[in-house]
C-alpha cells in the first residue's frame, strides 16, 4: 500500500464514524504521533492500524471524540526534529511515539506534555525516564530490549551458520543502546570465537563500503542491532544477500521483507498496550506515576527462502523452536 493509498484508506476510518454518530457530542481530545519509519514502510502502517484499533477498543474514535496527528521521519533525526517541535506547537494531549531517535527531539521540545514511547532499549540509561518503576517527568512507555538479548543474536548467528568466525556488527554507536547492545554482542561473540567488526549505521555510503570491503574475506556474516537501522533495513538486507551472509536480525518485519532469522520482541504488542497508556492519560493519570514496562513476546523467525538462497541447512533444533517460518 502507497502513502497515497493509507492516507486515502486512514480518511475513510476517520470519517466512518462521523457518519455514524451524527454530530459531535464529546469533546475531541487530540494525540499526535511521531514514528521513526515511512509512510510507505509496512511496518509503520501496521503500527498506525494497531494503535488506533486499540484506542477504539478503548472507547476513543477517530472523527468522534478523538483526533490523530501523525508524522513519520523516515529515520531522519534533523526530520524528526522539525516534527517534533511542530507536533509540539499543536498543544497535544498526548505524544506517542515510536524509537528512540523519535524520543530525543520531543523531550528536548517540551517538559510538559505528556509523551508515551515505544521501541526505547534503554530509556533510563537514554535520560528518558528517571526509573523504570517510577518514570518521574512526562515520559512514559515500553522498552524493548534488556541487553542480555543481544547475545543471542550471536549464537543464532553461529547456530544456522557454523562455518561464521567473523561478523560484521551493524550498530548506533551514538546512544547508550547501541553501546550495550554491541557489548552485549561482543561478550556472546568472544565465548563462540567469532570476531566482530562494528560499523556505524548513521551514514548509507559506510554502509556499503564496509560491507563491501568485509565481504572480500570469506567466513563471515552480519548482526544488525536495533536502533537506527529500521529505516535502512531494505538496503541492508539486499547487501547480506549481494554479498551472501548470513544475517541475524532484531524484528520480525526484518525476515518478512527476506531477512535470514531475527530474534527480538513483538514490535504491535507494544503499540497496542501504549494505546491503553494514552487512554489513562486522557482520563488524567500523570506519565510519570505509570511505570516503563519490558516486553512480554520475544519471537524467534526463520526465513527458509533466503536460508536456501544461502545453501544454508538449518538445523531442526532450531527450526523446532521457531515461532515462524516463512517458506
Amino acid at each position: 500500500m502507497n502513502r497515497r493509498n493509507f492516507v486515502a484508506f486512514l480518511g475513510s476510518v476517520l470519517v466512518w464514524p462521523r457518519v455514524v454518530h451524527g454530530q459531535q457530542s464529546e469533546p475531541v481530545r487530540l494525540v499526535a504521533m511521531l514514528n521513526t519509519l515511512g509512510w510507505e514502510d509496512p511496518e509503520a502502517q501496521a503500527r498506525i492500524v494497531a494503535f488506533e484499533q486499540a484506542l477504539q477498543e478503548l472507547g476513543w474514535v477517530a472523527g468522534r471524540n478523538l483526533k490523530i496527528e501523525i508524522r513519520q521521519n523516515s529515520g531522519d533525526f534533523n526530520r524528526s526534529r522539525s516534527y517534533a517541535a511542530e507536533l509540539v506547537q499543536l498543544a497535544p494531549d498526548v505524544i506517542f511515539t515510536i524509537g528512540s531517535l523519535a524520543i530525543t527531539p520531543l523531550q528536548q521540545a517540551t517538559s510538559t506534555i505528556p509523551i508515551v514511547f515505544v521501541n526505547a532499549s534503554d530509556p533510563v540509561g537514554a535520560g528518558f525516564v528517571q526509573s523504570m518503576a517510577h518514570p518521574g517527568g512526562n515520559i512514559t512507555g515500553f522498552s524493548n530490549f534488556e541487553y542480555s538479548i543481544a547475545g543471542k543474536w550471536a549464537e543464532l548467528l553461529r547456530q544456522i551458520a557454523p562455518h561464521v568466525t567473523r561478523a560484521l556488527t551493524l550498530r548506533d554507536p551514538s546512544s547508550a543502546a547501541g553501546i550495550g547492545q554491541f557489548a552485549a554482542v561482543r561478550s556472546a561473540a568472544q565465548s563462540l570465537g567469532v570476531e566482530l567488526t562494528p560499523v556505524n549505521v548513521s551514514e548509507t555510503d559506510e554502509i556499503e563500503r564496509n560491507v563491501a570491503a568485509f565481504a572480500r574475506s570469506g567466513g563471515g556474516g552480519m548482526i544488525v542491532t536495533a536502533g537506527g537501522t529500521g529505516p535502512r533495513r531494505k538496503l541492508i538486507i539486499d547487501l547480506a544477500s549481494r554479498y551472501k551472509l548470513p544475517a541475524v536480525y532484531p524484528y520480525r518485519y526484518y525476515a518478512v521483507d527476506g531477512g535470514l532469522i531475527t530474534y527480538g520482541p513483538n514490535t504491535l504488542d507494544p503499540v497496542r498496550r501504549a494505546a491503553r497508556y494514552v487512554d489513562r492519560i486522557l482520563k488524567g493519570e500523570k506519565p510519570g506515576d505509570l511505570p516503563v514496562q519490558a516486553p512480554t513476546k520475544y519471537e524467534l523467525v526463520i526465513n527458509l527462502k533466503t536460508a536456501k538462497t544461502l545453501a544454508l541447512s538449518v538445523p531442526q533444533s532450531l527450526l523446532a523452536t521457531a515461532d515462524e517460518v516463512i517458506d
